[in-house]
């Protein structure tokens, strides 16, 4: 294995420290790359994590710290489901940060998950081309999160995406959830230029340290195949997630 970028890990006290904290990081990129390129382009994820995140975002004072305006939401991954069905990422997304910021409705771009899998997958690569070109995307952002058995965005243990190379967007059926879940593939993911794994709760703990400390078996712990190719990679945990890290 060739690892492209080492991971920069910190610990905080509890949830609301770490939400802090990923808070400032979201605002800190998204100003850097508003005034860079004059666009802010980040990948959201799903979960309890995220949730309390986005609420914090949508909460002064860091609503009033960037222009939303000039921010265009993507996802990770998302599941086979509704816009409106409680298991939506766009839906929690929504809720919690979107209807709360002056963010433009154009520059949503949501997962057709309505649709069948194949298709919203394909048409999502079509959109991310639409935005960045045929290049690999380059996105100023992703949020990650981390699965108790090592997964991250939909890329699940010994699924298919997992030896995706060329494409960007994958369908994947999930055995243990008995569902389709709709993922950016490991390549997209790890061209992105800042990377943030979110993580909280003791449940985490020691899938975190066989991520971080343990063998390199991807294939069980999907998550060690995020390495961005050139850019950052940073762990955000609390000291209930960390507590088996030594």
């Amino acid at each position: 294995m060739t690892v492209t970028s080492v991971p920069e890990l910190f610990i905080y006290p509890d949830r609301a420290a770490l939400n802090r904290a990923a808070a400032d990081e979201f605002i800190r990129c998204a100003n850097e790359a508003i005034r860079a390129r004059g666009r802010f382009t980040v990948a959201l994820s799903g979960g309890s994590t995220p949730r309390e995140l986005f609420a914090e975002l949508a909460s002064e004072p860091y609503r009033s710290r960037v222009d939303w305006s000039r921010v265009h939401f993507y996802w990770g991954d998302e599941r086979a489901v509704p816009p409106d069905s409680p298991e939506s990422n766009y839906r929690m997304a929504d809720e919690t940060l979107l209807s709360h910021v002056p963010v433009l409705p154009e520059n949503v771009h949501r997962f057709l998950a309505e649709e069948d899998p194949g298709v919203a997958a394909a048409e999502y690569e079509r959109t991310l081309r639409d935005s960045f070109g045929d290049a690999l995307p380059r996105l100023d952002l992703v949020l990650l999160g981390l699965g108790t058995n090592g997964h991250t965005a939909s890329l699940f243990p010994h699924t298919l995406a997992l030896d995706e190379k060329t494409r960007w967007v994958v369908a994947v059926w999930v055995p243990e959830l008995n569902t389709s879940r709709l993922t950016l593939t490991a390549p997209v993911l790890n061209h992105a230029a800042t990377i943030i794994f979110l993580v909280a709760g003791r449940d985490k703990a020691h899938v975190v340290e066989q991520v971080l400390h343990g063998p390199y078996v991807p294939q069980d712990l999907p998550a060690q195949f995020i390495h961005p190719d050139d850019g950052k990679l940073l762990w955000l945990l609390d000291q209930d997630a960390a507590g088996e890290l030594k």
